[in-house]
């Protein structure tokens, strides 16, 4: 009787019609480490069967890109013969079942992705989004997702230098836990991950093998349900220490001339690792499962293939290196094994104990793996799904200092000290500017260049209108960048969205992509690398739940010479304040609208591309030419919160010259900035609307202020936080 029944491949995640193609590959029915291996391979984590038809139409190209899409990240040239390599990755459903370790091993898998190209890390960054801070489980979330980053990161020695955390009731059953690394490699020290070369030995490094994580891919590519819980085994468990010897270990090889390919073992372990390196070198490969150095008794094939143990690598050596490469990982006590060969076959075949128990063609596994054209509404249809109430009337606000008392404590804009305070932002002492500006920014090691680095997306934007909020999201990672004074190079994303098998969810995917690839070809910002997380959406909140659309950006720039970059915080008494981009009238979708008036309604607001290529340029050369001394862009909460956050990271008030109403106060308009210059400095281009000094913004005393934008996180992780109402936020 065949151990392949209907019910076994449904545990898989396969479809009927997945099956059969199975079926159709091999020519006969899979035995069960076949199964588990076409089961992760083909699953949404590891394929993208259902936006790779879209991903494709991104902008991936232009004369500063090294590497684009398709490697472990993306590889930018910086000059002097140097290059950033770079990713964001999701680790989304892992750190909602075991937050800490979800966290903590998105860190390490997205260090990996870097260190494995033969950069040293040199910046982590991170985009979270949780629930409603009074639902019950969600303190104990962001505990252990703030402590799993800090632990992991602050241990294997890579500042954490920035990121984003929002919340919102959409996120109650599905929290997003996005993590960027950023790292610096020579030129001609860059490493790939095709396999070549007919007999070359494939060796396996770093930790042994567990039985952590196994089917973790596919965990990560289906919605959750009830049994949430039930899932903790499918979570890897991390080990920072171990991390860092295997970054040391890895450069310390890479600086021979042994490696031909490498590949980190992430998502799918050991069977994406080895069917990845074969397929990007149109190969073939031939693993002894026997020689799989495991920490368990008696684990099998089918385990040793699927397990997601952490801080494990791929790599064919040059034939006769393997002696050199084994005494450098055993100097920093690291597992070293001779594992299999590169063959001409096309097929993975693996052995265990003498015998055959996989071989299959890599061509279904990877390259003619399932792509999926999903049914999506277009962009009216799903704006009359979404049923976002029209924005209306906006009363006008009785009392300007009391709302931005309000808005500046609420938990999107409150002080997150709590959280950054946890990361060892310093660690490597090249740190220059972290969280709390626009952009952090990071000195390349003994130069007078820095990387500039943001991390954003706009999810209410998002929903109300997808293609808009795709490239605001764009847009505000270029306008952080231009705002410290970097020139914004290129992007990579995590693209967030839930189940897109049904066509509102699939029209959110294409609509924001469209609007990324607009915002990215008009910028020359081009796309590099990324990761897709689908399916997060769950049943367990009652009557399910999808997260909103959260294609969050990874943006990164570079200064030429960091001693001309700004910061957000005001400067000197008597400084004059410029507007750039246009006083605020837009409040559909605002913060002010939800935070104040109780309703997320109107439309998102639109991003004139060419007026945010023309305002970055102006702000990028009127820094270069020394003329400001201060420079924030407003975003969320509009200008009043801008100024607020000016005037408390420097304890400087200001006066303002301009009658403002609610609209002006905290409109959100886009592609804007607030700058100040010397008293007498003439900005064409400008509005001049206050000076700095004193001790109040809008009528408020600073030290107001300052209280309640630190109050909410004190006082949360204290107990004493208050329920908030429930948001109206449409059909989700």
């Amino acid at each position: 009787m065949s151990e392949i029944t209907a019910d076994v491949v449904a545990a898989h995640g396969l479809s009927e019609d997945e099956f059969q193609r199975v079926l159709h590959a091999l020519g006969r029915e899979p035995n069960l480490v076949e199964l588990g291996i076409f089961s992760v391979m083909w699953s949404e984590h590891c394929s993208y069967k259902s936006s790779r038809i879209h991903l494709k139409k991104l902008p991936t190209s232009a004369p500063w890109v090294i590497c684009g899409p398709g490697e472990n990240a993306g590889v930018i040239d910086i000059g002097d013969g140097q290059a950033a390599i770079f990713k964001m990755e999701s680790h989304n459903h892992p750190s909602y079942i075991e937050p800490y370790q979800g966290a903590a091993t998105g860190v390490g898998g997205i260090l990996r992705d870097v260190f494995t190209m033969g950069a040293r890390p040199v910046a982590n960054m991170n985009a979270l989004r949780f629930g409603r801070p009074d639902h019950p489980k969600m303190k104990h979330l962001v505990q252990g997702v703030v402590a799993g980053i800090g632990g992991y990161g602050n241990c294997v020695g890579v500042p954490t230098v920035g990121g984003e955390t929002n919340f919102h009731p959409a996120y109650d059953g599905n929290i997003l836990v996005n993590a960027m690394t950023v790292g610096v490699a020579d030129q001609d020290k860059i490493f790939y991950s095709a396999a070549t070369g007919l007999g070359n030995p494939i060796v396996y490094v770093g930790s042994k093998t567990g039985r952590d994580g196994i089917h973790g891919a596919t965990m990560a590519s289906a919605d959750f349900g009830e049994d949430s819980e039930a899932k903790r085994p499918t979570v890897q468990v991390g080990d920072p220490f171990t991390e860092k010897l295997l970054i040391e270990a890895c450069l310390e090889l890479m600086a021979t001339d042994a490696i031909v390919a490498i590949q980190d073992m992430g998502a799918a372990g050991l069977t994406s690792s080895s069917v990845e390196m074969a397929t990007n070198g149109k190969a073939g490969i031939i693993l002894n499962m026997d020689m799989v150095p495991c920490r368990e008794e008696g684990m099998t094939p089918y385990e040793m293939m699927l397990s997601e143990s952490q801080e494990r690598m791929l790599m064919v050596l040059k034939p006769g290196k393997e002696p050199m490469a084994e005494a450098i990982f055993k100097k920093w006590e690291l597992d070293f094994a001779v594992i299999g060969e590169v063959t001409d076959t096309g097929h993975m075949v693996l052995t265990f104990k003498g015998e055959t128990v996989c071989d299959i063609p890599l061509g279904p596994l990877a390259e003619d793996a399932p792509l999926y054209d999903r049914p999506a509404l277009s962009l009216v249809d799903y704006k009359a799904w979404a049923n976002v109430a029209p924005l209306g009337s906006v009363a006008e606000s009785a009392d300007l200092g009391a709302d931005l008392v309000k808005l500046i404590g609420c938990p999107d804009l409150a002080n997150r000290r709590w959280i950054f305070e946890q990361y060892d932002s310093q660690v490597g002492a090249d740190t220059l500017q972290k969280s709390g500006g626009d952009a952090a920014v990071v000195r390349i090691h003994g130069t007078q260049k820095a990387l500039a680095m943001s991390t954003d997306c706009s999810p209410r934007y998002c929903y109300a209108d997808p293609y808009e909020g795709g490239k605001q999201a764009v847009a505000e990672t270029y306008r952080n960048i231009c705002a410290v004074g970097a020139r914004p190079l290129a992007i990579t994303n995590c693209l967030n969205f839930a189940n897109p098998q049904r066509p509102e969810i699939m029209a959110q995917i294409v609509q924001a992509l469209e609007g990324m690839g607009d915002a990215c070809r008009a910028l020359d910002y081009p796309i590099v690398s990324g990761n897709v997380s689908l399916y997060n959406e769950s049943k367990a909140t009652g009557g399910g739940s999808a997260i909103l659309p959260t294609p969050a950006i990874g943006g990164v720039g570079l200064m030429l010479d960091h001693e001309i970059m700004t910061t957000i915080a005001f400067k000197n008494n008597g400084d004059a304040i410029w507007l750039v981009g246009g006083e605020g009238t837009h409040l559909g979708q605002s913060l002010y609208l939800r935070e104040i008036a109780g309703r997320e309604a109107g439309d998102a607001p639109k991003v004139d591309l060419v007026v945010e290529r023309k305002n970055g340029e102006l702000i990028r050369d009127w820094i270069a030419s020394g003329k400001l001394t201060a420079v924030h862009d407003i975003s969320d909460g509009g200008l009043l919160v801008a100024l607020t956050e000016m005037a408390l990271a420097s304890n400087k008030g200001c006066t303002l010259t301009i009658e403002l109403d609610t609209a002006k106060a905290f409109g959100e308009d886009q592609s804007r900035y607030i700058v100040t210059s010397a008293p007498n400095e003439v900005l064409e281009d400008a509005i001049r609307i206050g000076t700095v000094g004193g001790t109040q913004i809008a009528g408020v005393e600073l030290a107001t202020l300052r209280e309640a934008n630190e109050a909410f996180f004190r006082d949360w992780m204290e107990g004493s936080v208050q329920a908030l109402p429930e948001l109206a936020s449409g059909r989700i």
